[in-house]
């Protein structure tokens, strides 16, 4: 039976097997009684789950997630050591690099700013080269719809893939299957295609535009063929709590390798439906869905909700955002500027949002009426559940 190695020195190795498509957790080595019990919790948040796919040399455990071995997935294993040492590190980095889009989505994050700003390629590439050195291990190339960026292969391309994994967040307009071939040959890791219902008419009213339905599915397709790591992204919220369900057939009939299912934010062109967030009963269907699904065969569920539950909340502390204008953000929902990459390093950024004490981790700060109208001057109510 293969071991997959999360962790593995001289004296203490922290391994996976296979058995039944589920993990078991291990570890192995002279010092294994003494440090088994430090990384028990850890352990304990693999052990007995799906992983989204099982090759002869390499676990891919998630799409948002280095291989396991690689020299990424080694990179992401220091930078949790140093959180539990109380340093945190900006694991994740989304960059929009245009905020041209086709669509019109009802609940997107990104301000209109109607002025079809963009990052220019050197200034990207400055940044992935920032994020590397301070510990990024996934960079998300994002938008608007990046499909749109001129140069997106080359920014793909200069990712270093012994550092760092790369993603997309798509539409999936404009993702043909020669589009797919060439991401995936300018060495794209992940592409994650949008979808807010699995139903065509109700996915088109949320984004906008009629079409786009079929555009994430030939995308999906797509990106499957092409061989990429396929993630199908789902934002729940009221309207479609009740399609958990039709999500998960869909996933399991394209192919995928993994469906993320996050909850919806206030926030962009969200920002005062605070009122249109899962109540109490929309997430007891949401954790049952979860329960049953990731028992049954199919792809490998990433529940963001639960991760947040377990880990904290990552803006702040694990998560840094780019918008196309060049502010960085703690995460995409988090629309409070701490400096901007046209004038200050990264890292200088980085300095001043994890000095800030409103990042506890504890909750989502966009939840929170009281952050809302102190820091953004926003004066709604977040709907109690």
């Amino acid at each position: 039976m293969n071991k997959y190695y999360f962790y593995r020195n001289a004296l203490f190795n922290v391994y996976a097997t296979v058995d039944d498509g589920y993990l078991k957790m291990n570890t192995e080595g002279l010092l294994s009684p003494v440090f088994k019990s430090v990384v028990k919790d850890l352990m304990q948040m693999f052990d007995g789950t799906k992983p989204s796919r099982v090759e002869a040399n390499r676990l891919i455990y998630s799409t948002w997630m280095p291989p396991i071995p690689s020299k990424p997935f080694d990179r992401l294993v220091s930078s949790q050591i140093a959180n539990r040492k109380g340093k945190y590190l900006p694991e994740q980095l989304t960059i929009s690099i245009t905020e041209d889009c086709p669509n019109k989505c009802l609940h997107c994050a990104l301000p209109d700013t109607k002025n079809h700003a963009k990052l220019e390629q050197n200034i990207v590439k400055s940044v992935i080269d920032q994020a590397q050195d301070m510990g990024t291990t996934l960079i998300i190339f994002d938008g608007g719809e990046p499909l749109l960026y001129d140069g997106l292969e080359d920014l793909i391309s200069y990712v270093d893939k012994k550092r760092a994994i790369s993603g997309l967040f798509t539409s999936g307009v404009g993702l043909t299957a020669e589009r797919a071939r060439s991401l995936k040959n300018a060495g794209l890791y992940m592409l994650s295609v949008s979808l807010d219902s699995a139903h065509e008419e109700s996915h088109d009213f949320m984004r906008g535009r009629s079409g786009v339905f079929r555009d994430a599915i030939s995308a999906i397709l797509n990106g499957v063929a092409a061989g990429l790591f396929v993630n199908i992204y789902v934002v729940i919220s009221p309207r479609n709590i009740h399609e958990l369900d039709n999500f998960y057939e869909l996933a399991r009939e394209t192919g995928v390798d993994e469906i993320s299912f996050f909850e919806i934010v206030p926030t962009g062109r969200w920002l005062n439906h605070t009122n249109e967030v899962l109540s109490a009963e929309d997430r007891k269907k949401f954790d049952d869905f979860v329960s049953r699904a990731s028992m049954s065969s199919g792809p490998r569920i990433f529940p963001i909700p639960h991760i947040v539950r377990k880990m904290g909340c990552f803006a702040g502390r694990k998560w840094l955002h780019i918008t196309p204008e060049g502010n960085v953000w703690p995460c995409s929902c988090l629309p409070l500027s701490y400096g901007n990459i046209h004038k200050d390093t990264l890292k200088q950024i980085w300095n001043k949002i994890t000095s800030d004490s409103i990042f506890t981790g504890d909750k989502c700060l966009m939840r929170d009426s009281n952050f809302r109208r102190i820091y953004l001057d926003i004066n709604t109510d977040i709907k109690q559940n």
